[in-house]
């Protein structure tokens, strides 16, 4: 069945939703982390630079609704909680591996383009002059 404008519309917007949901501050850090297998909360905090307690459960929470993780209780003494990538988080990674790259080869040439724009805007510009004849 063709889709429809309206379709379409509806698609794109629900992609959107899902692109801000991958995209944001800490999602493709924790699933780059993820990358080699199953891992338990406190390795992941500690992998994740900067990530509060917080935001590592509303992230994984977010991923394990999205699909993109798995979340397994092993029921041993004392009980613990793994992480891991499901198929389609795994092709989330495979996807988001060269955007990273990107950005950690770029990093330098970023800060110095931050840098000469941050010195560009500081700098006053000239007063117009205005010649009276």
């Amino acid at each position: 069945m063709p889709s429809t404008g309206n379709q379409s519309q509806q698609d794109a917007g629900r992609a959107r939703v899902v692109l801000g949901m991958v995209g944001d501050k800490w999602s493709l850090l924790v699933v780059c982390r993820l990358d080699q297998g199953p891992r338990r909360f406190t390795e992941l905090k500690r992998a994740v630079d900067g990530i509060s307690q917080r935001m590592l459960t509303v992230t994984l929470r977010s991923l394990e609704r999205d699909g993109i993780v798995t979340r397994t209780v092993h029921n041993v003494m004392p009980p613990h909680v793994t992480y891991e990538l499901t198929p389609m988080g795994t092709t989330l990674y495979e996807a988001a591996t060269p955007l990273l790259k990107w950005t950690t080869e770029h990093l330098a040439h970023i800060d110095d383009a931050r840098a000469a724009y941050d010195a560009r805007a500081a700098t006053p510009a000239p007063a117009s002059v205005t010649h009276h004849t």
